[in-house]
């Protein structure tokens, strides 16, 4: 039986183009050529970060918010960088009765904006700087699993990597929703661990209230 649903924030509700361009800004290299670079880099199944060391090595992101936020140019997003589907998903869900998380790696800036943007729309929301753990660390799933007030197996678990959201989530207890959009799930959607692990594959948020539906009737 599923009784929450927590969902992960870059590409599963915040599309995350506009973020990751004006940091092709910052570093001023052309937005193709960075985009081009962080899919390769991913497809080779190394860390996002690196993407940025190919262009400028010893790049320290932590340092470079910083400096970003000091020259008015900090990283955010807000609500024209969800995805259309995000508000009417939550809707739906919420009128099925479902308990709602979202909880990701995230700055505390940006659980900020989180909060400004979905405090009225859900029951928690978290942040690997809140927690200070990271996914796909499991102390994070921990954490998550620690304030739904539910057991682990009867939460789901919503994100768009198998490295980072599915893998750990589903070892963790948790089922899982793999959402096809973003980078990672485009370039991973046709893996093994793609297909096998998990609960459901989707491709948009709007198709998790039936498949939540579908799954709890057949519990009973």
């Amino acid at each position: 039986m599923i009784r929450a649903v927590v969902f992960d924030v870059g590409e599963c509700l915040v599309d995350e183009t506009r973020e990751y361009g004006t940091w092709a800004d910052w570093l001023g290299v052309p937005r193709h050529t960075f985009h081009a670079m962080f899919g390769a880099v991913i497809a080779q199944g190394r860390d996002y970060r690196e993407t940025f060391q190919e262009f400028r090595p010893g790049f320290d992101l932590y340092d470079e918010r910083e400096k970003r936020a000091a020259a008015g140019r900090p990283e955010t997003f807000g609500e024209e960088d969800l995805y259309p589907d995000v508000r009417p998903a939550l809707q739906r869900l919420r009128g099925d009765g479902l308990w709602l998380g979202i909880a990701g790696n995230q700055t505390v800036r940006a659980g900020r904006i989180l909060r400004e943007l979905f405090s009225d729309d859900v029951d928690l929301i978290g942040t690997s700087d809140d927690w200070g753990a990271a996914k796909p660390d499991p102390e994070f799933f921990k954490r998550v699993a620690d304030v739904v007030p539910f057991e682990v197996d009867e939460i789901l678990y919503v994100g768009d990597r198998c490295d980072n959201d599915i893998k750990p989530a589903g070892e963790a207890g948790m089922h899982t929703a793999l959402v096809r959009r973003g980078p990672w799930a485009t370039i991973q959607w046709g893996s093994a661990a793609a297909r096998e692990m998990p609960t459901f594959h989707v491709e948009g948020l709007l198709e998790l209230a039936e498949c939540v539906r579908q799954f709890n009737g057949s519990a009973h």
